[in-house]
């Protein structure tokens, strides 16, 4: 596929993003429905809606590549796969769950192994992201494209990260002090990809864990904004994997390279 057909897809995806938002949000507002899956993690009937509204739409715009979801056995048994749509309906359930606004909804499509579409709504912060190749990562502000590798924070040289636990495990304090972190900032969510593409931080460090649909869409959006992400030995990282499970994991902004 090539960058005409992927800004194609992604702009035709942009009103489904923003009404899966609204709709995650006026389904919290009534009282959400939660169930513990076999993995021991939430799932709420917001999950399971958006969902549905992300897979039907992404169906009818290309209805031969398959879909895999979080919420979702088909396809994840397929092993297989190289070119694919990664969905997550509402990464950061916790935090949906527990009325706070880092969540997010996320899809990117994925071609030979590699993710070439990101989109992420963070609907409870009014932020929307997307992306659909090099130096075209997004930020839609008021109806206005904001291009994220024009990007620029003054902020006197001072390196800020952003964490997944305010606790630091070993493996990511030595990354912090390679890149002279000054600062970090506790941050649920693949909002934090969002952020650091954006350039409001400038790293995320995190040991194996969680799984490619939580990361794929904040993936391409920060590689295609003039960041980088790789494992700890700084290995591109790819899709598809068994179980599709993640590796180690550096987000860089483009201030840090």
């Amino acid at each position: 596929m090539n960058l005409k057909e992927n800004e194609k897809i992604v702009l035709s995806l942009l009103d489904t993003f923003k009404e899966a938002g609204n709709i995650s949000l006026d389904l919290r507002k009534k009282g959400l429905k939660t169930k513990i899956k076999s993995d021991n993690t939430p799932v709420t009937n917001a999950d399971l809606e958006v969902n549905n509204i992300l897979t039907s739409t992404i169906s009818s715009l290309t209805p031969n590549i398959p879909i895999v979801s979080e919420e979702n056995s088909a396809n994840k048994n397929n092993k297989n796969l190289k070119d694919f749509w990664l969905i997550d309906p509402i990464d950061g359930t916790n935090d949906f769950i527990n009325n706070r606004d880092e969540f997010t909804i996320n899809a990117a499509l994925i071609i030979n192994k590699k993710p070439v579409l990101g989109i992420i709504n963070a609907p409870g912060k009014k932020r929307l992201f997307f992306s659909y190749g090099p130096s075209n990562s997004f930020e839609l502000l008021k109806n206005e494209k904001i291009k994220l590798i024009d990007n620029k924070k003054e902020r006197n040289n001072i390196i800020k990260a952003v964490t997944y636990s305010n606790s630091l495990k070993p493996e990511v304090l030595k990354f912090h002090q390679k890149f002279r972190v000054d600062e970090f900032q506790k941050m649920k969510s693949s909002l934090k990809f969002c952020v650091v593409a954006s350039s409001e931080f400038d790293l995320y460090v995190a040991e194996p864990r969680a799984c490619e649909w939580d990361i794929a869409a904040g993936h391409a959006i920060l590689i295609h904004a003039g960041g980088v992400v790789t494992d700890f030995n700084e290995n591109e990282i790819l899709y598809g994997k068994e179980n599709f499970r993640n590796p180690s994991i550096i987000l860089k902004s483009k201030n840090i390279l």
